[in-house]
C-alpha cells in the first residue's frame, strides 16, 4: 500500500503561506510527495525552501501560471491535477499549502488507506477543518466556511480538481466518500495585516487579472482589518509541532 502526498503553491514565501510545514506534517506517512510550484515573483524563495526540506520523497514539478482562468476550472484546480497526475500511489493525501495536518491523525490516515485499500466502493475521505482567523488563538466558525472537504482519493479512477480546488470529482459526479476523525488546521487567514492584503490582492488577480486586481484595491487601505477578534471562537488545543517554529516568529 504506498500513499502519495499532493499539493501546489505559488509565492509562499512573500505571501507568507507555511508551506514546509504543510509538507512536513503528512510527509511520514507519505511514500512520496508531489508538488507543483509554479514560477514566483522577483525575490521569492518557495521553491527554494521546498527543496531545502532535504527528504528524496518530495518531487517537484515547475510550473508557470497563466494570467487567470483555464477553461471552466480555475488555475488553482489546474495546478492541484498537475501534481495529482503524477502520483503513483493507491491513495493520494491532497494538503493545501496553508493547510496543516496534526500528527496525532496520521496513523487514522494510514489506517483508513490500508483498511480501505480494497473496497472499491469508497472513492475518498472527507476530514474535518480548523478555520484559524487573525493568529493562532482565534478560530472562526461560519456558515460560509466549509466545515469538511475531500482531502484523501482514490488513484487511478479519474479523480479531478474541481472549480478552484475546492473538492474532486469523477467526470463531473461527486466522489463516494466517508468521513475521518481527522481535522486539517487551515491558517490561510492567519498573517500579518499587511500579508494578507497582498494575499487578498494575490487572489483577485488570480481570479479576475491583475487589472481588475489593481481597480479593486486601488485607494484601499494596506493592512487587513481582522475586525474585534474578541467576537470569534477561542482554540485551545495544541497546534502540530511541525508549527512551533512558524508561529514562534509570528508578529
Amino acid at each position: 500500500m504506498k500513499i502519495s502526498g499532493f499539493s501546489f503553491v505559488r509565492n509562499a514565501d512573500t505571501l507568507y503561506y507555511p508551506a514546509v510545514a504543510s509538507i512536513r506534517s503528512v510527509l511520514p506517512i507519505c511514500n512520496e510527495f508531489i508538488i507543483a510550484v509554479g514560477k514566483g515573483d522577483p525575490g521569492d524563495r518557495t521553491r527554494e525552501l521546498i527543496a531545502a526540506i532535504g527528504d528524496p520523497k518530495i518531487k517537484i514539478i515547475d510550473t508557470v501560471w497563466p494570467e487567470f482562468g483555464v477553461g471552466q476550472n480555475h488555475i488553482f484546480a489546474q495546478q492541484t491535477d498537475i501534481a495529482l497526475h503524477a502520483c503513483s500511489g493507491d491513495w493520494c493525501l491532497y494538503v493545501q499549502c496553508d493547510e496543516v495536518v496534526h500528527e496525532k491523525y496520521l496513523p487514522t490516515i494510514e489506517n483508513a488507506c490500508r483498511n480501505y485499500l480494497n473496497e472499491k466502493s469508497i472513492e475518498g475521505f472527507l476530514f474535518k477543518f480548523n478555520h484559524f482567523w487573525g493568529d493562532y488563538e482565534h478560530v472562526l466558525v461560519s456558515h460560509c466556511w466549509y466545515p469538511l472537504e475531500i482531502r484523501l482519493v482514490r488513484n487511478g479512477q479519474g479523480v479531478a480538481s474541481y472549480k478552484d480546488a475546492q473538492s474532486f470529482r469523477i467526470n463531473g459526479r461527486k466522489l463516494r466518500v466517508a468521513a475521518l476523525d481527522v481535522c486539517v488546521n487551515h491558517y490561510g487567514w492567519v498573517r500579518p495585516p499587511d500579508r494578507m492584503q497582498r494575499k487578498r490582492r494575490s487572489f483577485t488577480a488570480a481570479y479576475q487579472g491583475q487589472k481588475a486586481a489593481g481597480e479593486q484595491f486601488s485607494g484601499q487601505s494596506r493592512r487587513f482589518d481582522y475586525g474585534p477578534l474578541n467576537k470569534i471562537h477561542r482554540f485551545t488545543a495544541a497546534h502540530p509541532a511541525v508549527m512551533r517554529e512558524w508561529i514562534g516568529r509570528f508578529d
